[in-house]
């Protein structure tokens, strides 16, 4: 057979949903495993370090992309202190699981009490998706051997859709990456039920992840079928349709139960013209997006594993959606994508490996290592550049005037505030965002007016509040911050 292939552990046999020990060879004694044996662990740890390092760089420059850092630190400060998720920054008093239903942010009250700040939602979410690294480079490492499966390891822990959730300022997916990694892996060793316990806390992450745990469910049902164990596929169905049902209840009772308006706010993202209208828009972004998830990362060859399946609902709500912002590369929206992308082609090489045709098993065998290669490459053009460059890791002196100015703010005072000022303030203010603040009358308004959008922000902030005077109580390198006089 041309081409070398690397040793692969003889298959995991099992019979329903607890599959027996893996029939492999005894491995090394206790306390003699070696660097090949910690490698999903240690590159686990230099990705959290590199990971952490650009998501604390763009923190400490003030360059926040968006609000949701803010709004998640307001969520968790309120878990905190053991009281209801208000986040402000919403509006005033809303509950954020009006907004989206993401419970499982909960889980970083204790942290939080400890290290109230938003560095530590930052850390977090660098561990979280460094942690993920570790069952796919294992998954991968038993499938097809050490050498690609450190590969695989490192072009999922490079890879795009990965990198821009690290840099972006947060968000709640971060505990969907390493939800569906572990799934998938247990998947692959045929542990089924392992495999649907990983997947079913996905309902907390997020509303339209149930939808995922759905497809999950169905994978693990077709799987275990096809491998003979009977008595898995019940219990894989009934994840699915716990999943389906779920997504329901949430988008339809749960949510708008949470709402002030007793509805959920992102109905209207379909637009209107309906489903199809958002079906056919940007379809150049669209196919472009495809090609970035299925060439670079797989070469194409995660078509050829059913674990691709698990990708449809993310792909289905982004590109049904008639906002731009989910069809592209940008922002943080392919990081559940990547686990399932880099895993079916660790399913596809492992299947290809045994196929007929020499060209088919040579580009299967040599696709791990292409995969790495062109995650290196790309990566010059990623956020982790940024650790070569020094203002990664230096902090100016206008982001230190700027934070002198807004610690004029009294602890536990009113402010609103645009997306610039928010992140040194959400931890010790109450903040609103800037024009949604009534019926409020903020003591402060801070704003960010760099781009010129006012050019007069004490007319501005009276405007929004008719009746109020407001005066200019400090400016720094285009910010500005009023107070109500």
């Amino acid at each position: 057979m041309p081409g070398a292939q690397p040793d692969a552990p003889a298959p995991v046999r099992g019979d329903g949903l607890i599959p027996s020990r893996d029939q492999t060879s005894p491995g090394p004694r206790k306390g003699t495993r070696s660097v090949w044996d910690r490698a999903p662990h240690l590159l686990a740890a230099a990705l959290f370090l590199a990971y952490a390092t650009v998501s604390i760089g763009r923190y400490r420059r003030m360059e926040s992309r968006s609000w949701d850092l803010g709004i998640f630190e307001q969520a968790v400060r309120a878990y905190a202190h053991l009281q209801v998720p208000v986040a402000d920054l919403k509006g005033p008093g809303a509950n954020i699981l009006g907004d989206h239903f993401s419970p499982v942010t909960a889980l970083l009250a204790p942290a939080y009490r400890i290290f109230p700040s938003p560095l530590t939602l930052l850390v977090a979410q660098a561990l979280l998706l460094a942690v993920s690294a570790i069952p796919v480079t294992r998954a991968a490492t038993r499938l097809l051997g050490r050498g690609s499966g450190l590969a695989i390891g490192v072009a999922y822990g490079l890879s795009w859709g990965i990198q821009r959730a690290a840099d972006f300022d947060f968000h709640e997916i971060c505990f969907a990456v390493p939800l569906i990694a572990f799934s998938l892996e247990a998947l692959l060793r045929q542990r089924w039920r392992a495999s649907l316990l990983w997947a079913l806390p996905l309902v907390l992450v997020k509303e339209d992840l149930g939808v995922t745990l759905a497809a999950i469910g169905l994978v693990v049902a077709i799987r275990a079928h096809r491998r003979g164990h009977s008595r898995a596929v019940p219990y894989a169905l009934a994840v699915t349709a716990f999943g389906a049902v779920a997504t329901l209840v949430t988008l339809t009772l749960i949510i708008p139960a949470f709402n002030s308006g007793g509805a959920y706010d992102y109905w209207d993202k379909v637009g209107e013209g309906g489903a199809a209208a958002g079906a056919f828009g940007g379809l150049d972004t669209k196919l472009r997006t495809l090609a970035w998830l299925l060439i670079p990362t797989t070469g194409l060859l995660a078509l050829r594993s059913p674990l691709l399946l698990v990708a449809l609902p993310t792909l289905g709500w982004r590109f049904l959606s008639a906002d731009d912002h989910y069809w592209g590369t940008d922002w943080h929206y392919s990081a559940v994508l990547m686990p399932v992308i880099l895993l079916a082609l660790v399913d596809a090489v492992d299947i290809l490996r045994r196929d007929e045709r020499p060209w088919l098993r040579q580009y299967a065998d040599r696709m791990p290592a292409c995969a790495a290669a062109a995650a290196l490459a790309l990566t010059t053009s990623l956020p982790l550049a940024g650790l070569t460059e020094a203002k990664t890791y230096e902090k100016s002196g206008r982001v230190t005037a700027v934070e002198r100015m807004l610690d004029r703010v009294p602890d536990g005072a009113t402010v609103e505030a645009n997306i610039g000022p928010i992140s040194r303030l959400t931890s010790r203010a109450r903040v609103f965002w800037v024009g949604a603040a009534r019926p409020v009358v903020p003591r402060y308004v801070a704003l960010d007016v760099r781009s010129g959008w006012t050019k007069d922000p004490v007319a501005y902030a009276e405007k929004l509040h008719p009746g109020t005077d407001y005066v200019a109580e400090d400016t720094a390198y285009g910010f500005v911050l009023l107070r109500k006089v």
